[in-house]
C-alpha cells in the first residue's frame, strides 16, 4: 500500500490561527506571540510542501490494531455459508437463524458502550486485549459446539469481543496516526473488515463440502487471528493522546517519539497537552450528559450517530450476513454454488475497499460518502426491479395437494410466493416445458429435500412422478439482475459508506469525549444492525423481496439528503482541530458552500 506524503504543517508550527481563535489556546513555548518565521500567517497554506516521515512502526501499529476489523468481518461474512450447513445439522426455525445471527449483534451492541468506559478507564491497548481474549475463547467454543445451545452462547461471547473491538480500534489507530494519513490508516481499519469477509467466504466455500463438519472448522477459525493479535498488541504502546489525558506526560513523549521516528515532536506534543488540559478537570462519572449538553460535542454526536445509523440501515449486513441466501433467492439452487457466489461478492466488497483507502485522502471524506449513498440507491432499486421481475414472472401453483388445504402452503399462487415462505416449497415435474400440475406445499424441517406430504414427500415418488422440489429457490431468467445489483451495491459502499461513518467518528470528538462519544455512535451502529439483522427474513416474507431492497433504497436517500447538509469535510486537519467544524455553527450549514469552504480554510 503506498502512502502518499502530501501538504501537510510544518513540524515546528505553533496553533493554527484557526484553532487559537476558535479556543483561546495560547502556545506556551511562544507566549502568545506568532512562532517564528511565519509572520502571523495561517501555516495550513496548499504550497507548503513538507517530508513527513511514516514509520514502519505506525504500519505495524496499524496493522495489529486492524486484525481486530479483521475479526469483525470474518465473524460477518463466515455466518452467511456456516449457517446453510447449520440448518442441515440442526433443523434450526426462522427464529433461531435469526437468533444466532442477532445475538452477536446484541453483546456487541452492548460491550461497545461498555467499551467507552473501559476505553477512558483502563486505556486503548488493555480493551484491545481483553477484546482479542474473549473472541480466542468464543471461537473456540462454536468450533466444539455440539448443540445450539453451545452455539448461541459462543455467538455471544463473540458479541462481546467484537463491541470492544469496534469501539476500541479506530479510536486507536486515530490518535496514533500522523494527520495527513489518519484518514488512510484508521480506513484501513475497514479494509481488514472486507478482508475478513472475504477469507470468511473462502473458508465457507472450501469447507460447504463437508455437510457434517464443515461449519466447525468455518466457526474455529477466528480463532488464529484473535490469537495473533493477544500476542502482537503486548507489544505494541499505549495511545500518546490517552497518555496525556491521564497526566503521563513523559510516556506520552517517549510513545509519540517512537511513532513518529524522531525526537522532533514537542510542537505535536504542546498541541495535545494544550487541548486536553482543559477538558481533563470536566471529567466525571456523567460523562454522556455532558456530552449531550456541550452543543459543539452534541453536534459532532448527532452527526456520527447519523452515519452509524444510515450505514445499516441501508442493509449491509443483510446483504453480508444473508449474501448466500439472497443469491439462492435469486434462483441458484446449489448451496455450494450460492457460497462460492457470496465469495465472489465478498471479493468486490475487499477489492473496493482499497478504492476506499486510496480516495479518502484525495477526495475527502465529504465526498466519498455522498457518492457512495448515490450508488446505493441505484443498486438496492436493481435489487428491487429485479426481485419484482421474478416475482411477476415466476412460475405459477396450478394445483392443491391432496390434504394440504389447510396448510397455509396451499394460499400463495406462484413459486416465488410460495419460497417466500421458508414454511413452504414449490413442487412441479420438470418433465414439462410449462408447469401444469405445480403445487406449494408443507416443507419437511428434517430434510428440505422434501416436503412433508404430496408427490414431493420421499425419493421414490418424486422418480415415479418426474418431480422436482424447490425450496427457497425458484427457477428464473432474471438471477443475473439480483447478482448484479448485489455487486453494484458492494462496488459503490466498500469505498464510502463501509469505512467512513468510522474515520469521521474516530476523528469528530475532543479528546475528553472521544471515548465515550465513539461508544455511543458505535452502540446505535450495533442496535441498527440488530434490528435489521433480526427483521431481514421477516421483511423479505411480510414486504416481499423486492419491498424489502426498495425500502432499504428509501432509507439511503433520505441518509443521502441529511448528510449532503450535516456532513463537514474533516481531510488535512489535526484532531484538536476537527472539533472547531462544529463550534458557533448552526448543525447543518455545510450544505452552504461559501461557508463550508471558509469553515476549513478561513485565515485570520
Amino acid at each position: 500500500m503506498e502512502f502518499r506524503t502530501s501538504s501537510v504543517d510544518n513540524e515546528n508550527q505553533t496553533l493554527s490561527p484557526r484553532l487559537q481563535k476558535t479556543t483561546d489556546y495560547t502556545d506556551a513555548t511562544n507566549n502568545g506571540s506568532d512562532p517564528p518565521g511565519n509572520g502571523g500567517k495561517e501555516s495550513h497554506n496548499p504550497d507548503t510542501k513538507t517530508k513527513t516521515i511514516v514509520t514502519k512502526f505506525v504500519l505495524v501499529l496499524t496493522f495489529f490494531s486492524a486484525i481486530g476489523g479483521f475479526l469483525f468481518g470474518y465473524d460477518t461474512g463466515v455466518v452467511s455459508g456456516a449457517i446453510l450447513l447449520l440448518d442441515k445439522n440442526f433443523h434450526m426455525t426462522t427464529f433461531e437463524k435469526e437468533l444466532f445471527v442477532s445475538v452477536t449483534i446484541f453483546l456487541a451492541c452492548l460491550f461497545s458502550l461498555v467499551g467507552g468506559f473501559l476505553n477512558d478507564f483502563l486505556g486503548r491497548k488493555p480493551t484491545t486485549l481483553l477484546a482479542s481474549f474473549v473472541f480466542t475463547i468464543g471461537a473456540i467454543l462454536l468450533g466444539f459446539a455440539y448443540n445450539l445451545a453451545m452455539l448461541i452462547a459462543g455467538r455471544a461471547i463473540l458479541g462481546v469481543g467484537i463491541g470492544l473491538t469496534s469501539t476500541t480500534v479506530p479510536v486507536y489507530i486515530a490518535e496514533c496516526a500522523p494527520a495527513h494519513l489518519r484518514g488512510q490508516l484508521v480506513t484501513l481499519n475497514n479494509l481488514f473488515i472486507t478482508a475478513g469477509q472475504f477469507v470468511a467466504s473462502l473458508v465457507d466455500g472450501a469447507f460447504s463440502y463437508d455437510k457434517l463438519n464443515g461449519w466447525r472448522y468455518m466457526l474455529g477459525l477466528a480463532s488464529i487471528p484473535a490469537i495473533i493479535q493477544l500476542i502482537g498488541f503486548f507489544f505494541l504502546p499505549e495511545s500518546p493522546r490517552w497518555l496525556v489525558s491521564k497526566g503521563h506526560h513523559q510516556k506520552a513523549r517517549t510513545v509519540l517519539t517512537r511513532i513518529r521516528g524522531t525526537t522532533e515532536i514537542n510542537q505535536e506534543l504542546i498541541f495535545i497537552q494544550e487541548s486536553t488540559r482543559p477538558k481533563a478537570n470536566k471529567e466525571s462519572f456523567n460523562k454522556i450528559w455532558k456530552i449531550l449538553t456541550t452543543p459543539h460535542v452534541r453536534r459532532a454526536l448527532v452527526v456520527g450517530c447519523a452515519l452509524q445509523f444510515f450505514q445499516q440501515l441501508c442493509g449491509i449486513n443483510s446483504v453480508m450476513y444473508y449474501s448466500a441466501s439472497i443469491i439462492k433467492m435469486a434462483g441458484v439452487r446449489s448451496d455450494t454454488m450460492a457460497i462460492w457466489l457470496s465469495s465472489l461478492t465478498a471479493g468486490i466488497n475487499f477489492i473496493f475497499s482499497l478504492v476506499g483507502v486510496w480516495l479518502v485522502e484525495r477526495i475527502g471524506r465529504r465526498k466519498l460518502t455522498l457518492g457512495s449513498l448515490v450508488g446505493i440507491v441505484v443498486s438496492l432499486s436493481i435489487l428491487a426491479i429485479g426481485f419484482k421481475m421474478m416475482h411477476n414472472n415466476s412460475l405459477p401453483v396450478t394445483q392443491i395437494e391432496p390434504g394440504t388445504n389447510n396448510f397455509t402452503c396451499s394460499q400463495y399462487s406462484s413459486c416465488y410466493t410460495c419460497t417466500g415462505n421458508l414454511d413452504c416449497g414449490f413442487c412441479y415435474s420438470h418433465l414439462d416445458t410449462v408447469p401444469d400440475n405445480s403445487s406449494c406445499v408443507p416443507v419437511n424441517k428434517t430434510f428440505d429435500a422434501y416436503s412433508t406430504t404430496g408427490r414431493c414427500s420421499s425419493p421414490g415418488t418424486l422418480n415415479i412422478t418426474n418431480s422436482e422440489f424447490l425450496y427457497n429457490y425458484c427457477p428464473t431468467s432474471y438471477s443475473w439482475m439480483a447478482i448484479l445489483g448485489l455487486a453494484m451495491y458492494l462496488m459503490f459502499f466498500a469505498p464510502g459508506m463501509g469505512p467512513m461513518p468510522w474515520t469521521v467518528n474516530s476523528e469528530i470528538y475532543p479528546m475528553w469525549a472521544r471515548g465515550t462519544a465513539n461508544s455511543v455512535a458505535t452502540a446505535v451502529n450495533w442496535i441498527c444492525n440488530l434490528f435489521v439483522s433480526m427483521t431481514f427474513l421477516t421483511l423479505t416474507q411480510e414486504l416481499s423481496r423486492s419491498g424489502t431492497f426498495l425500502l432499504f433504497a428509501i432509507i439511503a436517500i433520505l441518509g443521502l439528503i441529511l448528510l449532503a447538509m450535516c456532513l463537514p469535510e474533516t481531510k488535512g486537519l489535526q484532531l484538536e482541530e476537527v472539533e472547531t467544524l462544529f463550534q458557533n455553527r448552526s448543525l447543518c450549514s455545510f450544505y452552504q458552500r461559501g461557508k463550508y469552504k471558509n469553515l476549513v480554510h478561513e485565515t485570520t
